[in-house]
């Protein structure tokens, strides 16, 4: 019995067929697309990992205070990464339902 899935050298094919037509994103296009869709998700990586290096560079230099402060900064900064991607996703799956 023959699958009807095509397989990955049908899809080479269907592509040198295609020709010049299929454009191929780059990563750095990718990036800008996926930042301009949701960018409260990479803002919110860069606040966690903000929190975490400050915090383990307080920790070094004795600042418990501080250090102990960023970690709950981080875990807040997670948080909030976590919920953008949440949110993200339910905002692509109702675009998709709704076309």
């Amino acid at each position: 019995m023959a699958s009807e899935e095509p397989t990955d050298l049908d899809w080479v094919q269907l592509r040198k067929d295609m020709g010049e037509r299929v454009r191929v994103e780059t990563t750095k296009e990718k990036f800008y697309r996926k930042f301009a869709e949701n960018p409260f998700v990479p803002i919110g990586c860069l606040a966690t990992a903000g929190a975490l290096s400050y915090g383990l560079w307080s920790f070094r230099t004795g600042r418990r205070k501080m250090s102990q402060n960023m970690m709950r900064l981080r875990i807040v900064a997670q948080g909030f990464t976590i919920t953008a991607l949440v949110v993200g996703v339910m905002m692509t799956s109702a675009k998709g339902l709704a076309k």
